[in-house]
């Protein structure tokens, strides 16, 4: 049993269940970002750690198809950091933030044994795109590529040394193509947990398996922290799909279509 869904599913809010709550025409995210657990001090800098919980967070907004426009901070830090840590944090956060035209509000600071940050983004949209809404017989796809980002946490953890430009530091999020290609999409989602739990997602909220158009390895179909978007199509749509992905120079990978048959996830669970 997957326990973090289990626990979710103890919840009874119609508003639970997408990477964000879509409350009159405003979206509601929140993600946490925990020393041990998504990332060890020894791989980041602190700049880096704080740009990337930022986006992260970022990402929840701009798979809803919303224009990020605040952020609420709270950060729980060791005694042990410095002033020069706590400045490069902050630089992390604010360049981050501004370059999606995110302005920081507030939050709170408490002290703490590690370096634990959870970010609460809030956003605007008049269409949100959500995780319902897949028919049988949509195509199923995912933009950019799959699989780099396990590839560099196990050099990581192996103690070896990633690129700077690594998807695991650096995120590449899709908010164009998104924006621009909206009108097309019947659901979406981003890529946290790896596609094929994501797929899980989709299932579920959908009620819907899938018949794969391509074998894919686990390396790729498990490999979370992409921050891709995944996302479904009427068919009809497939050639307006693929011309605004050319235009906004994103590509994406047809996968499979959608059927009435369940679906297994074959990856184990992230979080527990």
């Amino acid at each position: 049993m997957n326990l973090e869904n289990y626990f979710i599913s103890q919840f009874k809010n119609a508003h639970i269940g997408d990477d964000g709550a879509f409350i009159d025409d405003t979206v509601y995210s929140k993600d946490a970002f925990f020393e041990g657990v998504h990332f060890k001090k020894e791989w980041m800098s602190y700049y880096q750690i704080a740009s990337k919980a930022m986006i992260v967070n970022i990402s929840d907004a701009i798979a809803m198809n919303a224009k990020p426009q605040y952020a609420l901070l709270s950060v729980a830090m060791p005694k042990s950091m410095t002033m020069q840590d706590m400045r490069e944090l902050v630089s992390g956060f604010e360049e981050t933030a501004a370059k999606y035209g995110v302005e920081i509000i507030g939050g709170d600071t408490i002290s703490n044994i590690k370096l634990d940050i959870t970010i609460t983004i809030i956003s605007k949209t008049k269409k949100p795109l959500m995780r319902k809404g897949l028919k049988r017989g949509h195509l199923v796809a995912y933009s950019g590529e799959l699989g780099r980002s396990a590839k560099d946490l196990k050099k990581l953890a192996n103690l070896g040394k990633i690129h700077r430009k690594s998807k695991f530091v650096n995120i590449k999020l899709r908010e164009k193509f998104v924006s621009k290609c909206s009108r097309y999409l019947s659901c979406g989602m981003d890529i946290s947990d790896g596609l094929f739990s994501d797929l899980g997602k989709l299932s579920s909220a959908n009620k819907l398996g899938f018949r794969f158009y391509v074998d894919i390895p686990k390396r790729i179909g498990c490999s979370g922290e992409e921050y891709e978007m995944l996302f479904g199509f009427d068919k009809r749509d497939a050639k307006a799909v693929l011309r605004v992905a050319k235009l906004c120079k994103t590509p994406i990978t047809i996968v499979a279509q959608s059927v009435r048959k369940n679906y297994k996830n074959r990856c184990k669970a992230h979080h527990f």
